[in-house]
């Protein structure tokens, strides 16, 4: 089925752009973004549009009706608005350096919008009983305990790879969790980046693999959820975000490791600003104004995903 509101392609490729952009940002998930902009379930729709009906149109030779019957009026311009973010954040305005350089004032915009995505959730459940306070504290628990976990040493055998595939997408679709930081827990960032730059297949066919199998399998497991257990699906995701604030704070103690040459986020310890000066009081404007954007989208922008029939 085909989601019911079609956004203008332009809309589309600017919510891409701010998925993508969220992408570069070290313990952010592009899962986040397009919660906090109440796209996910019709992500997972149109992820889940690539199903046995399509295969059988693709095994029929049925090449109108495979290139009909996915999403991808929603998908291609999503795409695009991702890959147009990561370059540009990449070449033509260095994020990643700036996460170094300025890490209180890029993370005090994210800060916000998450916080401001976690009041308008919250906002929207219909009364808070003893089993939603748990599933929001399993989520809180989950989402903590993910972005303070260490790097390990792992094997480079192909079945690894094929789970560090899955277990990375998964972790992308899913708000609050980043798939590149997930890679790092299982040290095999550099190696998976290193393989993808020298094309060695042995490497990126397992890899693909995992996260082909964990895109079709998690999107439809996660669109189950929010079908038949909405509210408490809502709960369970809205902890995690709650829990991810914990690296996303804006003032931390970061510990940072260098790989292919880009300094890549390990771990930080949220700490308090040390005084109050310009970098402070331009963090806590960020802070506010992703906070207030989100509101604003919330009230004015008519998303379907945080209206309260939705929940």
């Amino acid at each position: 089925m085909k989601p019911e509101e079609k956004d203008n392609p332009v809309l589309i490729v600017a919510k891409g752009f701010c998925m993508g952009s969220a992408d570069v940002i070290p313990g952010v998930s592009g899962g986040t973004m397009a919660f906090i902009l109440g796209i996910y379930p019709k992500l997972l729709a149109a992820i889940n549009s690539f199903d046995t009906v399509w295969l059988g149109k693709v095994f029929r030779l049925d090449v109108k009706g495979a290139l009909t019957y996915p999403h991808f009026y929603f998908l291609l311009p999503l795409l695009a608005g991702i890959l147009a973010a990561l370059l540009f954040f990449t070449r033509v305005v260095p994020l990643p350096k700036y996460i170094i350089t300025h890490p209180e004032l890029v993370y005090g915009l994210f800060f916000g919008l998450i916080a401001g995505s976690i009041l308008v959730l919250l906002r929207h459940i219909s009364g808070f009983d003893g089993m939603k306070i748990l599933q929001l504290a399993a989520g809180v628990l989950l989402g903590f305990g993910v972005v303070n976990l260490v790097p390990t040493t792992t094997p480079d055998a192909a079945w690894f790879i094929f789970i560090s595939g899955l277990l990375s997408i998964t972790a992308m679709i899913l708000p609050g969790i980043s798939g590149s930081f997930i890679l790092l827990i299982l040290g095999k960032y550099a190696y998976i980046f290193d393989a993808l730059g020298h094309f060695r297949f042995a490497v990126i066919i397992p890899f693909a693999l995992g996260a082909a199998t964990g895109l079709v399998l998690f999107s439809r497991i996660l669109g189950w959820l929010l079908h038949v257990y909405r509210q408490g699906t809502i709960m369970v995701i809205t902890g995690i975000l709650i829990g991810s604030l914990w690296v996303i704070w804006p003032f931390q103690q970061r510990s940072y490791v260098e790989v292919r040459g880009k300094q890549r986020l390990l771990e930080s310890t949220p700490v308090l600003p040390e005084a109050v000066d310009v970098t402070m009081l331009g963090s806590v404007l960020l802070v506010l104004s992703g906070f207030v954007l989100v509101l604003a989208m919330d009230r004015f922008a008519g998303n379907r995903a945080h209206t309260k029939p939705t929940y």
